[in-house]
């Protein structure tokens, strides 16, 4: 994937925010595009309905999209869940990320800050990690893994760079 814009944005976003709201990492953007994407295809933010009817499951699709991040702090890996990210902005995506990010190295985040998740996203590019394997857990219908990001030799249909 080509972020080069999306680099840019980001540079020129740090530059003209004001000294109190959160720097601008890659998170909040890939957060939101996780969102568009389920905006587009609703399926992505269902889930397995097998209570209501036990022998004939179903499939049910959510309005919200509750985005769960994975989070090292120090009671140990973490999912908080970035609620309505469908209707929040790339600021407000980040400032949660802050909030989240803050309760959770102080082990202060609440049984509602760890619920409700359709789908997590667990970013190990900002440690350096280029490999990873998720695991999905019950209530999250996906997770999306996320590497760091590089510079990579990209080739036409002749295999010329």
């Amino acid at each position: 994937v080509d972020i080069t814009s999306l680099s840019a944005l980001r540079i020129r976003l740090n530059a003209t925010r004001s000294p109190d709201s959160p720097k601008y990492s890659y998170l909040p953007f890939i957060i939101k595009a996780v969102s568009l994407a389920m905006h587009r295809y609703p399926i992505l933010n269902a889930r397995l309905d097998t209570t209501t009817t036990p022998d004939r499951p179903s499939l049910l699709t959510r309005a919200n999209h509750n985005i769960g991040i994975g989070m090292d702090t120090p009671s140990g890996l973490l999912v908080p869940v970035i609620k309505s990210v469908n209707a929040r902005s790339i600021a407000s995506i980040a400032e949660e990320i802050t909030r989240l990010s803050a309760l959770g190295s102080t082990g202060k985040l609440s049984s509602a800050d760890l619920s409700g998740g359709t789908i997590t996203v667990s970013n190990i590019g900002s440690i350096g990690g280029e490999v990873v394997a998720p695991v999905i857990v019950e209530g999250p219908l996906a997770i999306l893994g996320v590497g760091k990001i590089k510079s990579v030799p990209v080739f036409n249909d002749k295999g010329e760079i």
